[in-house]
């Protein structure tokens, strides 16, 4: 190990005056390669590293298909129509974010970052073909009935995201289902623009109101359905329903014997926490029937739990609902739906396994086929006509369309030179154990014994961190040490080679399921995919907690692929497949709120999209309000303090614009000195851009929408 030999060997008996230059480390070999990347044996073969090559690396094909790709210039390309996405349709990723952060001056709209981008064509799309894959199994299998799919809100209860699935689905009765009193009214409110014949699921705990706003419903002409949670919910629903003069449409959700072994199938099986035992059914169908109501019975419902794996264990658990379907109708109840829950995955990683919580093993042709055929299957024996097929098909229909964009700031780098301490000044500051432990560390390295180098450095800094502590060790000899003892392990292949890098980001605000169940989703460079990867890194938020930070990533990797920063242009990385709880579910640790969100259809303008929609994130002024702090008292507060302490008049009225532009900026770091065009004095609430129109017709004309749309700011 001549270089660690030549590098020690300089400090035993240095020429008087001589001062070691702590940054000749060029003589280091190169670290190894990480995992994935071919290594770079020269600057030619470096130089062809493709896109198709980053598509490999962090498995786009796999997980992103069909909405994702790698377009030729390094990019992140969204295709909004799947398979059907024409190449002049696809929306370069990094464009969208540019036009979304870049000052007014230059074009933009000045957005901070964290920023999501929401894609409603690739929602459209979602359940356009959730619907033409029931279509097709139910045409191909002869079945007698139809499917009627609901949304649930709990999802995503973004008020653009739920009018867009009624919208979008109106044409195929496309419902909604609540489990609490908002979602409740907030589906009640949405499907007056729906279709008449969707359904209104209610589930959950319901109290005599929660019942009453579902009868109220039904006077409204909106098809709500109450489904029975609890037993005990069925006299509220008897009293509330004399006293309103409403005949209710009445569910149950059954506990069934099939359980999904995963994290997801906790709410499965018969000590699942919702729905009702064989024996508590049978007790409510005689309650009904002896109240004169049995013919309001008409759906059951049940869900084996997110993530249902494989088809098979999908097969088992709608064949045994399917089973008790018929029972219920033998019984005397005037069924018609059968309500299969939740459950159709999403494949985070693209390893479409049978045994994961992140992935599936199945498409949506192959899930319809199975709950088709299990149903027609149990019906046609029992001579029972074919129910219509309903699903809650909540995170494979919202995943997809939204994108969460941050900004690495900074990463780790290894120890900077230290041209001005010697090794001479260090060696003489050590006492004579470190002394020896020097002594030796060098003879090992003459004679190229790495393990016992390691051993001698690692002894080193101990009795240097002794010496510091008892304070015969100035802080010039312990930084030296460190710099010593990292450079050992360069030379003997010993070091970490994972940076850290650190985002303007809160895991525990955007992300929370990372933080709460580890759940994975793909986190890919959304540029520069054109070069190698130059690092492995994790990933560092901004809270002051150890907890916010992302290191762990699909296919079981411990770090993640990544280039080095280079100046101030900016390194994006995207959080894909996160549409589903992330936003309903994040919290305010450290007072860090939501990030600014953008609305984006695509168009026939020069860079095929149109931003329909903006919003700046939550302002400080906006997370102090949330704890019930007072921004406007705050402000007052502190303005009289500087009145009080500062004289001059001219600083204390720049003090106190300074004070104010905090209240109204968003907590996450600013990209240089840039500001939000769209927040001003009302701290960014209430205004939103739009491109001519009012939200209605925003997504109609979008692709009527060029490079010189008028930016107009409205306020809601």
């Amino acid at each position: 190990m001549p270089a660690v030999a030549c590098f020690l060997d300089a400090a035993v008996a240095p020429p008087q005056g001589y001062s070691f230059s702590w940054d000749n480390v060029s003589s280091l070999p190169a670290s190894e390669p990480f995992s994935g990347v071919p290594p770079p044996s020269n600057t030619a073969v470096n130089s062809v590293w493709s896109p198709s090559d980053s598509a490999a690396l962090y498995k786009i094909d796999e997980w992103g298909a069909p909405y994702f790709a790698v377009n030729n210039s390094g990019d992140i390309s969204v295709r909004p129509y799947g398979t059907a996405t024409l190449p002049h349709q696809e929306i370069d990723l990094l464009k969208v974010v540019k036009k979304a952060s870049d000052p007014d001056s230059s074009g933009g709209l000045g957005l901070p970052l964290p920023l999501l981008v929401r894609f409603p064509d690739v929602l459209r799309n979602r359940l356009e073909n959730l619907q033409s894959a029931f279509d097709l199994a139910i045409q191909s299998q002869g079945y007698e009935s139809h499917y009627q799919g609901v949304y649930p809100v709990k999802c995503n209860q973004d008020r653009f995201v739920v009018e867009d699935i009624v919208k979008f689905g109106s044409g195929f009765r496309f419902g909604l289902e609540a489990g609490s009193k908002p979602e409740l009214l907030l589906a009640m409110s949405c499907l007056c623009n729906g279709s008449a014949e969707a359904l209104l699921v209610c589930n959950g705990f319901k109290d005599a109101e929660y019942i009453s706003l579902a009868l109220i419903g039904r006077k409204l002409s909106l098809n709500t359905v109450i489904v029975l949670e609890q037993e005990e919910e069925l006299d509220l629903v008897i009293e509330m329903s004399r006293k309103l003069a409403v005949r209710p449409v009445i569910g149950l959700r059954a506990k069934l014997r099939t359980k999904h072994s995963g994290h997801f199938g906790s709410t499965s099986g018969e000590k699942g926490k919702f729905g009702l035992t064989t024996t508590q059914i049978l007790r409510v169908v005689k309650k009904l029937e002896n109240f004169g109501m049995l013919d309001c019975l008409q759906l059951l419902h049940f869900h084996i739990g997110s993530q249902i794996p494989t088809t098979a264990l999908l097969a088992d658990g709608v064949g045994e609902a399917a089973q008790l379907y018929c029972e219920l109708v033998r019984l005397g109840a005037s069924m018609k739906v059968i309500d299969i829950g939740g459950g159709l995955g999403i494949d985070y990683d693209g390893s479409k396994s049978t045994d994961s919580d992140i992935s599936v093993s199945y498409g949506l042709e192959e899930y319809a086929a199975a709950v088709v055929n299990a149903v027609r299957f149990v019906c046609g024996r029992k001579s029972v006509s074919h129910p219509v097929i309903c699903s809650e098909s909540g995170r494979a229909i919202v995943s997809h369309h939204s994108i969460l964009i941050f900004e690495a700031v900074s990463s780790s780098h290894e120890a900077p030179p230290m041209s001005e301490l010697s090794l001479q000044y260090f060696v003489e500051g050590l006492a004579e154990e470190a002394r020896a432990d020097y002594r030796n560390l060098s003879d090992a390295a003459i004679r190229g014994e790495n393990e016992t180098c390691l051993i001698y450095a690692d002894q080193l800094k101990q009795r240097c961190v002794e010496q510091f502590k008892e304070g015969s060790l100035g802080i010039e000899q312990l930084a030296a040490v460190d710099v010593l003892c990292e450079f050992v392990s360069k030379a003997t292949g010993d070091s970490d080679p994972i940076r850290t890098y650190n985002v303007n980001l809160s895991v525990f605000t955007s992300i929370p399921d990372f933080w709460g169940i580890e759940q994975l989703f793909p986190i890919v460079p959304i540029h520069k995919l054109d070069q190698r990867p130059g690092a492995r890194g994790i990933l560092s938020d901004l809270t002051c907690d150890s907890d916010g930070k992302i290191d762990k990533f699909i296919g079981g990797e411990s770090s993640l692929p990544l280039h080095d920063l280079e100046g101030r242009g900016g390194y994006y990385l995207g959080m894909f497949l996160g549409g589903a709880y992330q936003e309903a579910m994040g919290g305010f640790h450290n007072l860090f709120g939501g990030p600014s969100v953008v609305r984006v259809s695509q168009s026939d303008g020069p860079h095929s999209f149109a931003v329909t929609r903006a919003v700046p994130g939550q302002s400080c002024g906006d997370v102090l309000r949330v704890m019930q702090h007072e921004p406007e008292l705050m402000f007052e507060l502190l303005r009289h303090r500087i009145e009080e302490f500062v004289q001059n008049n001219d600083d204390g009225m720049a003090l106190a614009k300074g004070l104010a532009s905090s209240f109204h900026h968003m907590p996450y770091l600013a990209a240089g000195s840039s500001s939000c065009c769209l927040t001003a004095a009302n701290a960014g609430n209430g205004y939103y851009y739009c491109n001519g129109d009012e939200y209605g017709g925003a997504a109609d004309s979008a692709a009527a929408a060029g490079e010189d749309e008028q930016w107009t700011y409205c306020c809601a």
